[in-house]
This record gives structure tokens, C-alpha cells and sequence, in this order.
């Protein structure tokens, strides 16, 4: 992909590297897990995902509002996602276009999946304690510690923060302007030397004002390269019945285990 890699997976053989560079596109944004550079140490996007607000007790309404009720009513959620990803532009050069699209699901806090379908299949847990990626065509699984690459993430705002609170060590919010009959807020990282630019939450309020229902229709990701990464959920179900053990993973018998 571009010059970004969200997994870096430390394997030697150069053909998995090849294939897992081309599949590393599906996860972009959600959740980063990067490799160091030079001295750089990742900081976590997915996501996290997405936030300081001046006064969200002030905010009658909008985005932030909506963000608010959507982390303290919506504690699990189901739904189905498309995810396109643009690559900057270059001199000379069109900007590649990659989609993919699959199952999101999530039981607050910090556990949640991504069930990439089209065009690879891979799976995305985290079950509270560690964060898994399990690429089936490689037959590889990549573990590592939950707390260390979730905090300034797009997972972090829609699906693993307890509250909007929470959220604050990491991002400052900001209401933005409704459009297509979406609530938006603009979340920008409070760290200047990470990955993750900045995070558009797009939600969707419907119903009488007494029973309203908050959703997440869609998920706007900027990173610090410009490639710019786009999920849009269809079919949200707002508190499904599931439970924490919903969210197990376990390696498949004969595939690679790398904990980074």
C-alpha cells in the first residue's frame, strides 16, 4: 500500500509480506498498529475513533450531543460496513481507490470486531485484554496488548470508551456542522506525533425526541499522510443482546501466532 503500514508483521518471508501489505489496506484507520520508526513510538486509531469538549453540557444540540448519547445509551451495537480508502494524490498519478466491506460489531467498553468479508477475508477481535488480527489466506494471527494501541483511536470514540469522558485524555471534540441529515463532530488527536490527523463522526438521530434512537452512520478517518479512509454503516442495531464472550478469540489450530 502506500507508505503507511498499520501491521507490521515481523515474518521473513517476503511473499506473506508482499500479500499482507495488500490486505493491511481493509484495517486502515480503525485501529492502527504501527511499525516504530527510528524512535517513534506508536500512539494510538481505530478505533478508537475514534476528544476534549470546551462544554458538552453546554451543547443543546448536534454533534457532540449526539456523540453523548450515542456512548451512554448504545452500549451494543451491530452493523454492517463499507470502507473505501484513498490514497493521496501524486504528481502525475490518480489516487487508488480500495474498498472492502464486512460485519462490525462491538459490546462496551473495549470489546469489539471487525469481520472483513470482500476482498480478503480477515477478522479484527478486541476481547478487553488484547487486540487480534487473524488474516485467513495467510493462515497468520497477530496479537498485542489491548491498552497499548486503543487510546487514540476511532475505536476509541464509537466503540470501547465507557463514556464520552473518557475520551478526553486523548481528543479534543469540536461540534461540527450538520450535513446529509447527519450530526457530526471533528475529533482531533491531542498527540502531534502520531499516525491519526484527524476523525469525522457522522450520526444519525430518528424517532419522537422522547424515545430518539442515536446511531453511527459514518466514520471519516485523515491520517498524517493524507490517505484518507471512509466507513459507512448500514442496518445499525442498537443493543442487541450479546455478551463479553461473544468477543473470544482463539488461534486457529495450524496458523501462525506473532505477539508484537
Amino acid at each position: 500500500m502506500a507508505s503507511v503500514k498499520f501491521w507490521c508483521l515481523h515474518v521473513t518471508n517476503k511473499l506473506h509480506q508482499k500479500r499482507h501489505r495488500e490486505r493491511s489496506v481493509a484495517i486502515h484507520g480503525f485501529v492502527f498498529i504501527q511499525p516504530q520508526r527510528k524512535r517513534s513510538v506508536l500512539k494510538r486509531f481505530l478505533l478508537t475513533v475514534f476528544l476534549t469538549a470546551a462544554s458538552i453540557g453546554g451543547v443543546s444540540a448536534g454533534g457532540l450531543k449526539s456523540l453523548e448519547t450515542f456512548v451512554k445509551t448504545v452500549k451494543t451495537g451491530q452493523a454492517d460496513f463499507t470502507q473505501v480508502v484513498t490514497s493521496p494524490t501524486r504528481e502525475g498519478q490518480a489516487p487508488r481507490v480500495k474498498t472492502s466491506s464486512g460485519r462490525f460489531e462491538f459490546f462496551r467498553p473495549n470489546r469489539f470486531r471487525f469481520d472483513y468479508a470482500k476482498p480478503f477475508v480477515q477478522t479484527i477481535v478486541a476481547d478487553g485484554q488484547t487486540l487480534w488480527l487473524y488474516d485467513v489466506d495467510l493462515n497468520q494471527v497477530t496479537a498485542r496488548k489491548q491498552a497499548a494501541v486503543l487510546g487514540a483511536t476511532p475505536a476509541a470514540l464509537i466503540a470501547s470508551a465507557a463514556d464520552v469522558q473518557a475520551l478526553q485524555a486523548d481528543f479534543v471534540l469540536a461540534d461540527a456542522p450538520d450535513q446529509d441529515g447527519l450530526q457530526w463532530v471533528l475529533a482531533t488527536p491531542k498527540s502531534k506525533d502520531g499516525q491519526l490527523q484527524s476523525v469525522r463522526v457522522g450520526l444519525r438521530t430518528a424517532g419522537a425526541p422522547a424515545t430518539a434512537t442515536t446511531t453511527l452512520a459514518v466514520l471519516e478517518i485523515l491520517d498524517s499522510f493524507g490517505q484518507r479512509s471512509v466507513l459507512t454503516f448500514a442496518g445499525f442495531k442498537v443493543n442487541p443482546p450479546m455478551t463479553a464472550g461473544s468477543f473470544q478469540f482463539s488461534t486457529p489450530k495450524g496458523a501462525d501466532l506473532i505477539w508484537q
